[in-house]
């Protein structure tokens, strides 16, 4: 599934590495729409598993399947200006993807969460993932064969649209893990247990969210 997801994000950009003006997919057809086919995968599996425990068990799975498409995705440098600005869109919604597994992670460890709490938490983030995968729907127009016609300050009007909304999505996954945790710092306060909550989530300058 995720695996899927992120594999199809990486041809986008990798395959523009031997763009010059214009872009060129592997599979030109509507592959923007099975990115978001992909990323709704995910969602539906997050709502029919009905404990957040093993569900979180599952993403945890894919995430690391496909970690290895993301890794490569940030390694590669050669690009011309266009298919960069497309690569970190595409990396923005994988940090998403970093922000959901890591910090989640850490809530199913905190006991300052109840479980209704932490399946709500969870949903949250499948909200969040898939509507920034939506967004890359956007960029259609650019990785198409239809797009080929469009000249280059068309192209890069819709590519820095959609790289600025999802660059502000990230920002609200951000938010939203922080959020969440202040919630359990707040209780462990209450509860003399600061320590314990510090320890785990790390203080504020180790913290990438």
């Amino acid at each position: 599934m995720k695996s899927k997801f992120i594999l199809l994000l990486v041809v986008i950009a990798i395959s523009t590495m031997s763009a010059k003006a214009q872009f060129v997919v592997t599979d030109p057809a509507n592959i923007a729409t099975s990115i978001v086919n992909s990323a709704n995968q995910i969602v539906q599996t997050s709502s029919t598993v009905s404990n957040v425990i093993k569900n979180f068990q599952e993403v945890k799975k894919v995430y690391e399947q496909g970690k290895e498409y993301y890794d490569k995705l940030k390694a590669v440098h050669n690009l011309v200006q266009d298919a960069r600005k497309v690569k970190n869109t595409i990396l923005l919604v994988g940090e998403i993807s970093d922000i959901y597994v890591n910090s989640f992670q850490k809530m199913l460890a905190d006991p300052h969460f109840r479980y209704e709490e932490l399946t709500a938490i969870s949903n949250g983030y499948t909200v969040l993932l898939k509507e920034s995968a939506d967004m890359l729907l956007e960029l259609k127009d650019v990785v198409n064969i239809n797009g080929l016609s469009m000249t280059d300050a068309e192209r890069m009007d819709i590519i820095n649209y959609v790289h600025d909304r999802v660059k502000r999505h990230r920002d609200l996954v951000a938010y939203y893990t922080r959020k969440n945790i202040s919630v359990s710092y707040l209780r462990a306060k209450k509860a003399g247990d600061t320590d314990r909550v510090m320890a785990l989530y790390g203080k504020a300058d180790e913290r990438y969210w």
